[in-house]
């Protein structure tokens, strides 16, 4: 693994959006930013009217113009470009497992349609075994989000994932920002004569067990990280729902991927696909077992 920053280009907004974030990134964590423009012959409708040498001068064009722009905003970033014909899915992959980070840009559609992830980063994020980053250009119509707050880790403290708590807490050290701990949970379902009464004494043995476990699964990395001040958001909710509504304020949201070898289906969970979709902030994907 090189130590790099890698985004994909593709000179769409989104994806120039995925590498100023990119930039800053690679700027914090003091490694070379790479520009990654993967281009394939068989699925690019332009291939159609313009022949492959052309293209390929479009792909370069729009590195050399993102890069000259970056140099001019981050001075004394190291910038590398690269220009490969092949599947962008094999390709962004590829470099996913050669790089620290690999970062995608995703559409915003607005408030109710929220964060559109394409076919190319969904498949990337299924197959991927390295953590990803979404980014999605601010809507001037909304609150700008992901800059400045909180990192917000979505965590399951049945099965916390110490990939997903190691990536959130030393982002939350690396900004010098706050992270956010949040656990929902709910109610299991109640069959009986008497549930209204049991119901109150139920819901309190269910938070409070939830709220010692989110406290064992953070205790090893507050001490590890003891200069990164942790908000336990322990509430009674909706992950995928609760983690939308943080993301207004959030400066990234950090959720986890189980990593599935069933060869049929994205696989990234329900949690995750909604977080994707309807998040404001950046939301990075840390792939677990």
């Amino acid at each position: 693994m090189s130590r790099t920053v890698t985004v994909g280009l593709d000179g769409s907004p989104e994806s120039l959006a995925g590498a100023q974030w990119a930039a800053q990134e690679a700027r914090r964590r003091g490694v070379p930013l790479r520009l990654l423009r993967a281009w394939s012959v068989g699925e690019d409708p332009r291939t159609r009217v313009v022949d492959a040498a052309t293209a390929r001068g479009w792909g370069e064009r729009t590195l050399a113009i993102t890069e000259r722009r970056l140099r001019r905003r981050h001075p004394g970033l190291d910038v590398e470009t690269a220009w490969v014909a092949g599947d962008p899915v094999e390709e962004l992959c590829g470099a996913a497992e050669e790089a620290e980070l690999l970062v995608l840009g995703s559409r915003g559609l607005g408030g109710l349609a929220g964060f559109l992830a394409g076919s190319v980063s969904l498949a990337v994020l299924a197959r991927t075994r390295r953590p990803v980053v979404l980014v999605r250009p601010h809507d001037p119509l909304e609150p700008e989000a992901g800059r400045e707050g909180e990192v917000v880790i979505g965590l399951d403290v049945s099965a916390p994932c110490e990939e997903l708590l190691a990536f959130g807490f030393a982002a939350a050290d690396r900004y010098g920002c706050g992270l956010r701990a949040v656990h929902s949970w709910a109610v299991p379902a109640l069959y009986g004569p008497d549930t209204a009464g049991v119901l109150p004494l139920l819901m309190t043995e269910v938070a409070e067990d939830a709220r010692r476990a989110l406290d064992e699964a953070l205790a090893p990395w507050t001490e590890k990280f003891p200069d990164v001040v942790v908000v336990r958001d322990c509430r009674q909710g909706r992950p995928a729902q609760d983690l939308a509504e943080l993301s207004h304020d959030a400066r990234l949201v950090v959720v986890g991927r189980k990593v599935r070898r069933a060869r049929i289906g994205t696989h990234i969970g329900p949690v995750t696909h909604a977080a994707l979709h309807h998040c404001l902030a950046p939301v990075a994907v840390v792939p677990h077992d």
